[in-house]
């Protein structure tokens, strides 16, 4: 028999009397050093710090009689190791159980005299984790990160200040059971700055959210001067054009007031938006509606199309509000970073839709038209007249 035994906090104080039990019946005892050296009285010596699949299923090969323990650290079921082991074991056809330990959940919770039922929870333990997109995702609830190896709660908290969230209430709970405990609360900004133990969470609450809604936000929620700005209807068409997914990296090129880089970020809470913009009074206005939608997965990126393109993550989907006459060599810097990007490209004059379509074709995409024409009532005394916008055309490529 193999029992998988999690011990809270690696401490044998946090183990069940089952876990214990198990322990002390053990023949061979497997896990991480630092949970061998706090195994508790009444068991065996027969002890091997291993804590690699592998490396444990040639150790049970080669004692297969008796009855033998393995240490995870905290809850079994809880981004721990047992997960990859459990189905090894049973292919291999070993009788096992599992004997869970308190997590660091748990024990954080308890700590500070909270229930945690509500908590998002994330591993940031020696995986890749993106801290703003899990926060964008929380739907305003506290967001719990289990830390280990290259991120800790100050790497964290860096990339959260970085993307605005730095005001973001901050919790962090290092050893976590074990008499060196300690709790301390801040800012993300203060955290960032902060070195903390190996063995530390993190809690990150009082997020300002995003508003959540289909696209086509009304024009007067945008802060818009006197930049041009796409309008809520050609807004609406042009994401259903771009088929904007969850994790999707996107480009809006001559963003002007950032309405559609906002509502891309939003439609894609776990991707990155880049906004190019290269005139000062827009950039500024795109940093408001940024901060004022809570669009922390947009990016600002000054300068002037195809040049500021050139350090850009290849996009999955890219809007071309304006390219300042210089259509072929954005479609190219899009299609060089790749080939499958899917392009949507807005136009209000007959020039621009004949550089748009020539452009697509020329590169071997199918170049499909699209005019919308919007209307809007004007009150004129008792009366409601029809106001005609300029009509837009968006020219989006496909290949065949």
């Amino acid at each position: 028999m193999v029992t998988l035994i999690g011990m809270g906090a690696g401490l044998p104080g946090s183990l069940t009397a089952e876990g214990l039990a198990a322990l002390q019946q053990a023949d061979l005892i497997l896990g991480a050093r630092r949970l061998l050296e706090h195994l508790p009285d009444g068991c065996t010596e027969h002890r091997k710090a291993l804590y690699k699949p592998e490396e444990i299923l040639t150790c049970l090969a080669e004692h297969p009689e008796g009855d033998t323990a393995l240490l995870y650290s905290g809850d079994t079921g809880f981004y721990s190791g047992a997960s990859g082991l459990l189905p090894m074991l049973r292919a291999c056809g070993i009788s096992c159980r599992v004997l869970p330990g308190l997590s660091s959940v748990q024990l954080l919770a308890a700590a500070v005299g909270r229930p945690w039922q509500d908590w998002k929870l994330v591993s940031a333990h020696g995986c890749a984790c993106d801290p703003v997109a899990e926060c964008l995702t929380a739907d305003g609830r506290p967001v719990f990160f289990l830390t280990g190896g290259s991120e800790t709660p100050a790497t964290l908290c860096r990339t959260l200040t970085a993307a605005g969230l730095g005001q973001a209430h901050a919790l962090v709970g290092e050893q976590l059971g074990a008499p060196e405990e300690k709790i301390f609360f801040g800012t993300a900004q203060e955290v960032s700055q902060k070195s903390t133990a190996s063995l530390s969470v993190l809690l990150i609450e009082h997020l300002p959210q995003p508003p959540r809604r289909c696209a086509g936000f009304p024009d007067e929620a945008f802060l818009r001067g006197d930049v041009p700005m796409t309008k809520q209807e050609v807004r609406a068409a042009a994401l259903a054009k771009l088929a904007v997914r969850p994790t999707d990296t996107l480009w809006d090129v001559g963003a002007g007031t950032g309405s559609v880089s906002v509502e891309l970020a939003l439609a894609a809470p776990r991707g990155r938006v880049y906004a190019v913009e290269c005139d000062p009074e827009a950039c500024a206005l795109i940093r408001k509606n940024r901060e004022r939608f809570a669009a922390w997965n947009l990016t600002l990126i000054e300068g002037k199309a195809p040049q500021a393109l050139e350090a850009l993550p290849a996009p999955d989907a890219v809007f071309l509000g304006g390219t300042k006459g210089s259509m072929e060599a954005v479609v190219d810097a899009v299609l060089a970073k790749n080939p499958q990007a899917r392009l949507c490209i807005s136009a209000i004059a007959l020039e621009t839709l004949g550089a748009a379509i020539a452009a697509l074709t020329a590169r071997g995409l199918t170049a499909e038209v699209t005019q919308i024409a919007v209307s809007r009532t004007k009150p004129a005394g008792r009366l409601h007249l029809l106001m005609a916008n300029n009509p837009i055309f968006l020219i989006t490529g496909t290949r065949k």
